[in-house]
């Protein structure tokens, strides 16, 4: 591995905690730098494209500088076409369990990783099936608070672990960031330098 990326400042452009763990549990050193940037998407713009899309905009956004290394992550969930982001409130998170219930959905993460001399896009898919919920069930889950900065409203690894399961793909892109294609991909830039 060459060690001038490999010892390069790795900045994680996301405030998500679980982000931030599960490359540090990969043995990364991460720092946290965070930059309000304009996340509006197109209309009908797909699921793979939007997450890819947004990991850009966040990488993009940083302040970055010579030597560092800029990741951008954003999840999204969707379902019968329609994308589902963190919910707004606590009716919003209701609406979102309740269509996901008893059924099959896909969870997208885009990553975007951003050295001096490349720029990398990538986006994974996992599918995740639901138990049938009632309503009760889903109003305790809200009031757990887990669901309010969750995309589709549920943490895979938390309590919904109870009623969520990865049926397809990586686990950790459903918690939000795809590790074992990172590291992958990651090798690859590495070889670049």
């Amino acid at each position: 591995m060459n060690n001038k990326i490999s010892n390069s400042k790795i900045i994680l452009a996301s405030k998500s905690p679980r982000r931030k763990e599960i490359l540090e549990n990969a043995g990364y050193d991460i720092e946290i730098r965070i930059q309000n940037a304009d996340e509006t998407l197109p209309d009908g713009i797909s699921p793979e494209k939007a997450v890819q899309r947004l990991a850009a905009i966040k990488a993009s956004a940083v302040e970055r500088q010579s030597g560092e290394t800029v990741i951008g992550a954003d999840t999204v969930v969707t379902v019968d076409g329609e994308i589902l982001g963190k919910p707004k409130d606590e009716n919003d998170a209701f609406l979102m369990l309740k269509k996901l219930s008893g059924r099959e959905h896909e969870v997208f993460t885009g990553v975007c990783v951003i050295t001096d001399n490349n720029k990398t896009v990538f986006s994974e898919r996992s599918a995740v099936q639901f138990r049938t919920l009632s309503d009760e069930e889903i109003f305790t889950y809200i009031k757990s608070g887990e669901p309010m900065d969750k995309a589709g409203a549920y943490a895979v690894q938390g309590l919904a672990g109870e009623f969520a399961k990865v049926v397809c793909g990586s686990f950790y892109n459903v918690m939000g960031f795809p590790i074992e294609t990172f590291n992958k991909k990651f090798l690859e830039i590495l070889k670049i330098y």
